[in-house]
Parts: structure tokens; sequence; C-alpha cells
């Protein structure tokens, strides 16, 4: 039974990815149980797969036979495509005829840049689809038994990227005062000023802090800590990307869940 026959069997209507179209597809955070039915149909169809570093290896192994790998992955801190000639090559690969998917971790509008392609792509005059995936800041708190909301704890969940100078950083004292869950993205560089910021601003030292590396995959790390030491823990434990961060009272869950939570087989 081939790809589209299996996509086919447990979802009518498998949409179709069209010669000089271009799907913006999600891949979730790498665990290939996470992606999409959507974005395995692109997977399954396209002739060329434009994938981030992060997407999981695993997942690019489910491209059709016919489909080309171009790599066009963005790293903080590490030379990196610009954004510019990435949606420029999605442009020429579209009007060449091919049918293009954009592969991004996580969910592609959720600090993906899938927003600006897709942008971009309207300007250009290219038919496109944006497919939702799994995005990292939601999957990595469940994968690590961190509930994301949980009735009288929280009835928020603030996601913040973590990067970027001090003019085009969020006011972490004002999200400090709100006294809900903060789910940091791409934040382990700064992640001692943010800390600094965070207790300026209201939050306690000892408000429970955790740090996901890798999650859904092989290689997942957790380090659960407290405001005042996660920082230098991170450092110590030698922890690094890609991670998620969270802090607040919903990582204080994470022993009672563990205790009974059953393992699923690989």
């Amino acid at each position: 039974m081939n790809e589209q026959r299996v996509v086919g069997g447990v979802r009518a209507g498998t949409p179709l990815l069209r010669p000089g179209h271009v799907w913006l597809a999600g891949a979730g955070p790498g665990d290939p149980g996470l992606l999409t039915l959507d974005a395995f149909a692109g997977l399954s169809q396209a002739d060329v797969v434009v994938h981030d570093a992060l997407v999981d290896h695993r997942v690019l192994a489910l491209a059709g036979p016919q489909a080309r790998l171009e790599f066009a992955g963005k790293r903080g801190g590490r030379p990196s495509a610009e954004q510019r000639d990435i949606t420029n090559r999605l442009v020429e690969l579209a009007q060449g005829g091919y049918r293009v998917l954009r592969l991004k971790g996580g969910d592609p509008c959720v600090f993906g840049r899938g927003g600006e392609e897709a942008v971009a792509l309207m300007r250009a005059g290219v038919p496109f689809r944006i497919i939702p995936g799994v995005t990292a800041g939601l999957a990595a708190l469940t994968a690590a038994a961190i509930p994301a909301t949980f009735r009288g704890l929280n009835r928020a969940l603030i996601l913040a990227a973590g990067y970027g100078v001090d003019d085009d950083c969020p006011d972490w004292s004002a999200l400090a005062r709100t006294g809900q869950p903060i789910v940091l993205y791409m934040a382990m560089r700064n992640l001692a000023t943010i800390a600094q910021a965070l207790m300026r601003g209201g939050l306690a030292p000892s408000t429970p802090a955790a740090i996901i590396v890798s999650a859904t995959t092989t290689a997942e790390r957790v380090l659960v800590s407290t405001l005042d030491r996660v920082a230098s823990e991170a450092e110590n434990h030698q922890l690094g990307t890609p991670s998620i961060i969270v802090i607040g009272n919903i990582v204080n869950l994470r022993d009672q869940l563990l205790d009974t939570m059953a393992e699923t087989a690989p």
C-alpha cells in the first residue's frame, strides 16, 4: 500500500499538491507520529521539499521517491540561509512548475516565518496553502508531562520568543505581572538575562522552570529547576538547542504525572 492509499484510507478527499503550487507545512516538533496527514500527503507528492534544520530526519524519510530535498535551515548564531533567498527560491521553484513543499519544524506560523513566506508567495502570484503543524511550545510540554493548562493553576499561556536585542524583546516585567506560565522559544542564549528581568518584574526566584531539549525525539532531555537557577544549571548540564523553556507552577505537575504515566513502545 503506497503513501497516497494510506492517507486516503483515513482521510477522505486527500488534497492535491499541484505543479506550480507551494505548501507551507509544519512538520511538528520531531516525532513523525505528530506529523499531520496533510503534511504527510505533501511529502508524498512534492517534487521538491525545502526544509528547515529542525525537521527530523525520520520525517524527511517519508518524502516520496521523486522528491528532491533542499536544505534551507536557519539556526540562531550560526551561518544560515537568508530569508529573502529562501522566499526567492520558493518562487523560482513554483514558477518552474515544481510541486513544492516548504517544511518547517513545529507550526509554520509560530515563530517560523510562515506568514512572511506566504506574503512573498502572494506578491509573486504563486498559489499556496498553509498546513498547520504541532508547535513545539505545546508538544514539548505535553511530552515532558507538563500540562500547558491546568484548572486552578492557569487560564492563559504566554508564548514568547527569547531572542533579539533589547528594543525587540517582550516587556518581561509586564509578562511576569500576569502570573501566567511563560513558554520561551529560542531563549537559551538570553536565558540568564530573561530570568533576571522576570524576577525584577515580580516573579519569585523559586518559581518552577523547566527546559526541554530536542522534544519528542530520542535525544530529548528535560531539566527541572527554579527561575533563579535555571540558567546556571542549563550551563552546568551543557544543554543545547533546540529547546523550549517553560516557567510557571504547571512545571510542578511533572513529578506527579511521571509516576503513573505509561511508556509507549517505539
